[in-house]
């Protein structure tokens, strides 16, 4: 399975950005499909998550302004981000759970593939 990103993109503080995840295989049988954000010096962070079975799960700087959801066939997760701050300034990747390991659902280790990521800049 291949992930590529779209939708990023820059825009001024309290703009919005909808960001995509289209994969090449069948992610159906995922636990998780997650968006994760690393900006410059920083180390990558969970963003938002969603399970197969539809829950989700946010990073708390984000809450009430983020929200992550995906199409009918499970195979295109969004993430629509609204009243973006120049502090969500970072490169987006979005990301796969086949494994369904324990370590919560911001836990970089049980996602595998990655995409390459989508820049999102907020001035």
């Amino acid at each position: 399975v291949q992930l590529v990103e779209s939708g990023g993109g820059s825009v001024q503080a309290g703009g919005s950005l909808r960001l995509s995840c289209a994969a090449s295989g069948n992610t159906g049988s995922c636990y998780l499909m997650g968006w994760f954000r690393q900006a410059p010096g920083n180390e990558r962070e969970g963003v938002a998550s969603i399970s197969r079975y539809g829950s989700t799960y946010y990073a708390d700087s984000v809450k009430g302004r983020f929200t992550i959801s995906q199409d009918n066939d499970r195979d295109i997760p969004y993430l629509q981000m609204n009243s973006l701050k120049p502090e969500d300034t970072a490169m987006y990747h979005c990301a796969a759970d086949f494994i369904g390991a324990s370590g919560g659902w911001s836990n970089t280790m049980r996602y595998n593939p990655w995409g390459q990521g989508t820049q999102v800049t907020v001035s």
